[in-house]
């Protein structure tokens, strides 16, 4: 609806207010609710350093639309592009975590639609009550194959990026294979990775990797882990350092990335801390352990990760 005037109504500033408070309590459920309620009547609500700022939208409603469409848009999309560029015995395990702006409920539909094909699972916690490493262990040792993809739902297949994959682990010394390589940058003393390209590589970042499930098992990702950020290479290096080959694949492989919720639609606070534990941890443990990285031939050139 298009507002009357410029000024908020007392309806409008009470909704403000509850989402301050609903902020400040770290409630983002909540948060994001009344953000959209405040966008059906007419006005946008943004976070200042004083607060909040209440304005009427150039197009009424349509940022907000447009935002709440693509975070389901883009997760579906995901799983339908695995259904679409993967062989038939594929399946998709999938687990939901708090029914988040009802992802639980269109991943149900879609187990519906694909029974075959789609698994899913419910619990009633958020990822960030449940924890990363928790989740994806879980998931791990309910799935019976002797190799499991792991990815996140911001990845995209153009085409059959996993069967590229899994061509290889035909190396019996290859644990793990991935979309995207990192190496530690051992200029900046270990404090950051820089991008690799095809071939052995330091870690695997999760955005789209297949492991062999009794590796990953036996070198699990870290149980502190809550946030993805820096675990899945801490994760990567423990699979090396016991004794496990680590190789991205080809440069070209058909693959792209959707926005990335997880990191962008994450509370920056919670995102930040958790990313520098495990980083900090990363660091406690592999820091200057050489066997837990790949044979360097020449100094790594390339360009640091952001």
């Amino acid at each position: 609806m298009t507002p009357d005037s410029d000024q908020p109504s007392a309806e409008v500033v009470a909704l403000a207010e509850q989402r301050a408070e609903a902020r400040s309590a770290k409630d983002f459920a909540r948060s994001d609710a009344l953000r959209d309620e405040i966008a059906t009547l007419g006005f946008v609500v943004t976070d200042t350093p004083a607060g909040y700022a209440l304005a009427p939208p150039t197009t009424p409603n349509l940022f907000e639309i447009a935002r709440v469409a693509d975070v389901t848009q883009s997760w579906t999309a995901c799983v339908e592009a695995l259904l679409r560029h993967t062989p038939d015995d594929v399946v998709v395990v999938a687990l939901d975590l708090g029914n988040v702006d009802g992802a639980g409920l269109e991943l149900h539909r879609l187990a519906q639609e694909y029974p075959t094909r789609v698994i899913d699972a419910h619990v009633s916690s958020t990822t960030a009550q449940a924890g990363w490493s928790s989740s994806l262990t879980a998931v791990m040792r309910a799935c019976a194959p002797d190799v499991i993809a792991v990815m996140d739902n911001s990845t995209v297949l153009d085409g059959d990026a996993i069967t590229q994959l899994l061509e290889l682990l035909d190396d019996a010394s290859v644990v793990a294979a991935g979309w995207r390589g990192v190496d530690v940058d051992l200029d900046d003393n270990w404090r950051s990775f820089v991008d690799a390209g095809p071939g052995d590589v330091d870690a695997l970042l999760g955005y789209l990797l297949v492991v062999r499930r009794a590796a990953a098992l036996a070198s699990p990702p870290h149980p502190k882990a809550r946030f993805y950020r820096n675990a899945d290479m801490e994760w990567c290096l423990a699979m090396r350092e016991a004794g496990g080959r680590l190789v991205a694949g080809p440069a070209a492989l058909p693959v792209h990335q959707e926005r990335h919720h997880g990191y962008h639609d994450s509370d920056p606070e919670y995102r930040d801390r958790e990313s520098r534990r495990t980083y900090d941890r990363l660091l406690q443990r592999f820091r200057g352990h050489l066997d837990a990285l790949r044979p360097r031939t020449a100094p790594s050139s390339e360009s640091p990760v952001t």
